[in-house]
This record gives structure tokens, sequence and C-alpha cells, in this order.
């Protein structure tokens, strides 16, 4: 995800002047943003050293902060080269260091919760925050792990909340084999950890099926890319 940049070109969600259309939940029509408890997580082993937490609807008021960062985030589209070729990524991104100011204060809270929640594994806190937003079912990640820094050689955490239309969450052992699907979107998290990033792979495939936009917020470690 981290490879070398060739060039980038800003321009809104969807294109200039365009606008994305998000099918509300029926389960989130509420316009106040907000954080539930993180009691509920729900661990599942993979094996290897790697887990994932999971929890379903954690923020709440998930479609309006959509709305909000769709329109609000300065969202940058790159091209990357691939072997003899320069392609668009297939996706908009913003990045947030760990003095940025969040595009949200529900985003600082979020990622101070997780921060307190997870120190006595994690040991450090959660600290830079980067934004994905998949426009349509064409918009994905291909397999990979956050390999690039600290992630390559240690056990580290990296924490998403999705925003927006579910789409898969797909994971499978490093090198291949079954794969994990978990549908995310309208305000859920999900963190992977331990040796997730060194021995697992993760991605959010292309889909014909008609799919809205998504945005996910990925909470790392300084360090961890």
């Amino acid at each position: 995800m981290s490879a070398p940049h060739q060039g980038r070109e800003p321009h809104g969600p969807g294109g200039p002047g365009d606008r994305l259309a998000l099918q509300g939940s029926l389960f989130d029509q509420g316009e106040d943003i907000g954080l539930g408890t993180l009691a509920g997580v729900r661990r599942t082993v993979l094996g290897d050293g790697a887990w994932i937490d999971l929890l379903p609807g954690w923020l709440t008021g998930a479609d309006a902060l959509f709305e909000r960062l769709a329109e609000e985030v300065p969202w940058r589209a790159e091209r990357r080269r691939m072997y003899d070729d320069t392609v668009a990524v297939p996706r908009l991104l913003a990045f947030y260091d760990a003095d940025d100011l969040l595009p949200h204060p529900v985003l600082e809270e979020a990622r101070t919760s997780l921060s307190r929640h997870y120190a006595p594994e994690l040991g450090e806190p959660f600290a830079t925050a980067g934004l994905c937003l998949y426009r349509d079912g064409r918009d994905s990640v291909a397999w990979h792990g956050d390999r690039i820094g600290r992630g390559s050689r240690e056990d580290t955490m990296v924490a998403i909340v999705s925003v927006g239309a579910p789409r898969d969450l797909l994971l499978r052992p490093r090198g291949g084999g079954s794969s994990i699907r978990r549908p995310l979107g309208h305000g859920d998290l999900v963190v992977m950890g331990g040796s997730c990033q060194r021995t697992w792979e993760h991605a959010i495939p292309k889909t014909a099926r008609a799919a809205g936009p998504r945005i996910s917020i990925q909470f790392r470690p300084r360090g961890v890319r």
C-alpha cells in the first residue's frame, strides 16, 4: 500500500463537481455522531500469533460522518508505478500525521479510546490516521500487509473504523490459503493485532455488485505503514 508514488492529482471524492450517493443504513439514521463502549469487542484468533477484534456499530451517526468526511477531507488521487506502467490507485487517499488535527472531533475521541483500551497489549498509543475513500465497487485494495516500517519485524496493531456502505474485508495467511470474509460498514470497528501484518494479508476486493461509497479510517502507531 505504500509503494513509491509517481504523481498526485488532487480532486474531489467523485471528481470535480460530483457528489457521492450513499444509501444510508436503516439502523443508523441519526445525525448525532458518537462512540459506544469497547466492552463488546470480540476477538477471533487467526493463528501464527495473529488475531482480529470486531465490534459492529461502534460509531453511531456513521452516515452523517461519512457525508462530512466525503465533502471536507482534502482527498487526493495517486498514481503508482507497476512494472513498466504507471497506473491510478483505485481509491482516494488522505493522511494525518500524529501532530495533525483530524478532520472530525469524533476521530480524535476514537484514537484516544482505542489507545486507552489496547494500551496493555500495544504498549504505545495509536498515532497516525490514514483515510481511504472507495467510491464504488471498482475501487479496491490488493492483498497486502502493513509491513513498511516496524510492522515488518514486530507485532503491532492497525485499527480500522468504517463509515458508508459495507464492503468485504478479506484476510488470508501470507503466501496463500483459505480466506476469511468480514463485511465492514456503518460504524463498524476491526482491529488487526499480534503478528497479523507479518503472517497474514488483507484486501478489499473489487465487486461487480452494486456498491455504494465507503470510507475507512485506519489508526496506526508511529512507524507503522
